[in-house]
């Protein structure tokens, strides 16, 4: 029997230079929420992240630390399992490009692309900090050279290297793109990447010589040359995925390459021509790279320099230490603030109000007064609805939670996790308003138990179908609300918000509490 290709989600590999800051956990945690999806969704699924452990800035940051690159990364690795831990982050394998394997797959990726490689001099500007070669084309004042991308100064750079020439792969792209409209998003980026491709390209240094450079992947064919850092790091997909190996098929292509798009044309530019040289054919080249926007600090760009760099550690830790769930609320904040694609300003304002408005006063809310009731009213089990079932005030509100997969799985093939929590959360609202204007208190103290058995059965159908909906975004909360319905199991199952009812009347809920306390 021949098993489903996995679906193949991928981060960015992550410089160890330094500790991890909010961009690393917005990519990650994007990536994490499509992979819990698909999961919930009844899919294989295979979720990749990483660190990128070579180069020249960590060979600078290693010896400022006073240690060697090995024992520095080893090191600086851990505080990114450590984060993702905190994250709640379910990847499937966490790849360094230390690790044997990758080292392997790309010394084999090189051999192969030996003979289209020419070998010379060169010269290049070259970001340290970004790890990126730019050419004299790409830089506004060659007296002064600024990154076009971070805006620090530049090295000029006179090196003997081997390259890959681009140019005769331009075209093939323009048309790949052309025919996979999916291929690049949003839209914007697709466009920056096609006005790139209206110019021919200069050919990409694939290596660095050990002169000048020994923290990197010894190239197989040349004793004084390492590999390229970016060239490294884009490997990865390959390694990961069973590259040279009988389980290439069951992962390989990517289903969606997340990144910043600050990274945008390593991902779209360069790495589909890898991808080409190396005889992959359009078929296996990856279906989505999405890249996605930056937070900044109000109008400001965060930055070292400026000392605006946001910690999550620290919001959690510190900002939201009087929540029981920081880490949903966190990831929260991020998927729902800012449509995925655009910039976003944070704070930790925003983030309250977010709390308090969203998650606090509808979802808490929602859940405390619907298990009150059932406790004060049902003797704290679950109500069966009445002899007349869904009467014509409920069905609106049913069919709006049945309806509600749909919803999701239409916004998430686009990666709308921002749309997709609005939808969910409108179903929460309309739960409110149900809430108001069917007044259970009413229903009890006039003597109608049926009907007020059939809103609370309602409403305990609505909550079920929300933590199972809330899974891919807010795990922790989605199995607390579960586990106080006195449900079994975990929300795991997509299938399961298509089904009313799905809960046992008369089984107990579980230990009531408060989701998100009240701030002073």
């Amino acid at each position: 029997m021949v098993m489903p290709k996995a679906f193949y989600i991928t981060t960015p590999l992550y410089y160890v230079n330094a500790a991890p800051h909010i961009g690393h956990s917005y990519t990650t945690v994007a990536a994490d929420c499509l992979a819990r999806y698909h999961r919930l969704n009844g899919e294989p699924v295979f979720f990749l992240t990483g660190t990128d452990e070579h180069g020249q800035k960590i060979e600078q940051a290693a010896r400022a630390a006073g240690l060697e690159p090995k024992a520095f990364t080893d090191q600086t690795a851990q505080t990114f399992h450590a984060l993702w831990k905190t994250l709640n982050i379910s990847y499937d394998r966490f790849i360094r490009t230390t690790d044997a394997d990758h080292i392997r797959v790309v010394q084999r990726a090189l051999q192969h692309l030996r003979p289209q490689l020419r070998q010379g001099p060169s010269t290049f500007f070259y970001c340290v900090p970004c790890e990126t070669q730019w050419a004299q084309s790409d830089v506004a004042d060659p007296h002064a050279p600024e990154c076009p991308s971070c805006r620090r100064a530049l090295e000029q750079v006179e090196e003997e290297n081997f390259f890959l020439p681009l140019e005769p792969h331009r075209q093939w792209l323009k048309a790949h793109i052309d025919a996979h409209p999916a291929f690049v998003q949003p839209e914007a980026r697709r466009n920056e990447l096609l006005a790139l491709l209206e110019q021919p390209l200069p050919d990409l240094c694939l290596t660095r010589p050990t002169a000048r450079l020994s923290w990197g992947i010894e190239v197989p064919f040349s004793r004084v040359h390492v590999t390229y850092v970016w060239v490294d790091a884009l490997l990865n997909y390959l390694t990961a995925a069973g590259y040279g190996t009988a389980a290439f098929e069951a992962t390989w292509p990517a289903d969606v390459h997340v990144i910043g798009k600050d990274i945008l044309r390593h991902h779209a530019l360069y790495w589909p021509i890898l991808l080409h040289a190396l005889g992959l054919p359009d078929a296996q080249m990856p279906r989505m790279i999405f890249a996605h926007g930056w937070w900044t600090i109000g109008e400001q760009k965060m930055s070292k320099s400026r000392g605006n760099i946001v910690d999550p550690n620290v919001v959690i830790a510190d900002g939201l230490k009087d929540q029981p769930y920081a880490a949903d609320v966190y990831r929260y904040f991020l998927l729902r603030e800012v449509p995925f694609g655009q910039d976003g300003s944070f704070s930790e304002e925003a983030i309250r109000k977010r709390l308090e408005t969203d998650l606090a006063n509808d979802l808490g809310n929602l859940l405390h007064r619907t298990l009150s009731m059932i406790e004060r009213y049902c003797h704290g089990r679950l109500p069966a609805a009445g002899p007349v079932g869904c009467a014509v005030d409920d069905a609106p509100l049913r069919d709006g939670a049945l309806g509600l997969s749909k919803q999701l799985e239409e916004r998430m093939a686009r990666l709308d996790f921002s749309g997709a929590l609005e939808a969910i959360f409108q179903l929460i609202t309309r739960a409110n308003r149900y809430i108001e204007l069917q007044a259970p208190w009413q229903l009890a103290k006039a003597g109608e138990p049926a009907r007020l058995h059939t809103v609370l059965a309602v409403l305990t159908e609505v909550i079920r179908i929300v933590a199972v909906a809330l899974d891919p975004f807010m795990p922790s909360v989605a199995e607390a609300a579960w586990a106080q319905l006195g449900l079994g199991g975990t929300p795991r199952r997509l299938r399961d918000t298509t089904q009313w009812p799905g809960v046992t009347a008369g089984q107990p809920i579980g230990t009531r509490a408060v989701l998100f306390p009240k701030t002073s």
